[in-house]
This record gives C-alpha cells, structure tokens and sequence, in this order.
C-alpha cells in the first residue's frame, strides 16, 4: 500500500521561514572585559563583571588606559590572603607610605559578588572612617583563597582568569629578607612590579563558562 506524501502546514513553513530571523534578534551574551598586568613576575590576566560592579569596571578599565598602573607595585603582599597594588605613591622610593595613596577621589560602593579565590576588589578606608564604604579610586587586590569573611564589607568587581604562577611568584617575595615590612603586610617594592597595565582586544575576551575551570583555581 502507498501513502501520499504530507503537505507541510503553512505555519510550519512560516516558521522556518522566520526562524533566521527570530535567531538574529535573540539577545547575545556580551563577553566581559579582560585586562592583562604585564607584571616583573609575569602577566596576570583579570576577567571584568560590569555586570557586578559597573562604575567600578568603568573606572578601572579607564584608568587602565590612561597608563596609570603602569610602573606601579603590588605594595601589600599578605601570603594566604591577598596581594594588593594599584598605589601611585608606590612609585616613589618611601615602601611606608604605599597604601595612603590614590587618584584624587573615591568610588561608591558596589558590594554584590563574593571573594572567592582570585576575586578582584577594590580596597577601602576602614568603617569608622568611611561609614559608606566606597572605595578607593585605584587601589585593588587578588583574593588568594575564599575570603568569605570579606563578603559585603567590599566591591568585587572581577577574577583572575590566567597568571597565578605570577601571583604565586608575588607571594612568594615575601620570604625576602630585603624588603620593607609592616606589620603582616610585605611590601617587594619594585620587585612586583607592574610594568604595563593594557585591554585585551573585546575579540578575544571571551566569557568564561560557569563552573569552568579556571587558571586562578589551580595551585
């Protein structure tokens, strides 16, 4: 027995027919920025989240074309905990006063995302002198393992992506017996240098996967 062959419904042909179209308007998932610091100990890449942080991103990725982190250090070095830079005094040759400085001006705060390991935030004045807790206008650091107890005191606003091997050489200055100390805080000097702060082309900042893995969870 023969069958005839099925019409197609115009409403499925419709369909097919609008399909290219209706793939077009879909909304695309925009890639985050990426920043490479070309540091002495190597570059450490970060992974940007306007989504988190938008004036903070803005700020920073601006800054980042000024050249401002150029020539600058990671002046606080706390192994375990984090590795913070982005000072301008840390240009001069005084290691005591790294950590007073900044751009002239402050950030409001954008407390969302979580410090877990390789968060980048920004650094702050304490409560009792910044009740509002914005933050500073150039300074950061890389948490260096979850800090969970950091959780809503502070603006994270992106994640290392690629370069821990540098971010394990910048901790591991601190065994030096040659460089200025306070306190827990190890300041390498120019020794952590970093040289060049630069945007990755928005072709190849490729958002990550959730759940992928990550160069920053590996030790």
């Amino acid at each position: 027995m023969t069958h005839a062959p099925r019409r197609r419904r115009p409403a499925a042909l419709a369909l097919l027919a609008l399909l290219p179209l209706l793939l077009a308007a879909a909304p695309t998932k925009t890639a985050h920025p990426r920043v490479v610091l070309e540091t002495v100990c190597g570059d450490i890449v970060l992974e940007l989240h306007p989504e988190d942080a938008p004036r903070t991103v803005a700020n920073f990725t601006q800054l980042v074309k000024q050249g401002f982190y150029d020539s600058l250090t990671f002046h606080r070095v706390v192994p375990g905990f984090v590795i913070q830079g982005g000072d301008p005094n840390s240009r001069d040759d005084n290691p005591f006063n790294d950590g007073d400085g900044g751009p002239g001006y402050t950030i409001p705060a954008e407390i969302k995302a979580k410090h877990v390991k390789g968060a980048v935030a920004m650094a702050r004045l304490g409560d009792a002198a910044n009740p509002e807790r914005a933050s500073n206008g150039s300074q950061f650091y890389i948490a260096l393992r979850d800090l969970a107890q950091l959780d809503g005191a502070y603006t994270v606003f992106g994640r290392v992506v690629s370069g821990w091997a540098a971010v394990d050489s910048i901790v591991g200055l601190s065994a030096r017996t040659d460089i200025a100390r306070v306190g827990n805080n190890f300041n390498p000097g120019r020794l952590a240098m970093i040289k060049h702060a630069r945007l990755l082309p928005a072709s190849s900042a490729k958002a990550a996967k959730p759940g992928a893995s990550v160069d920053s969870t590996k030790r």
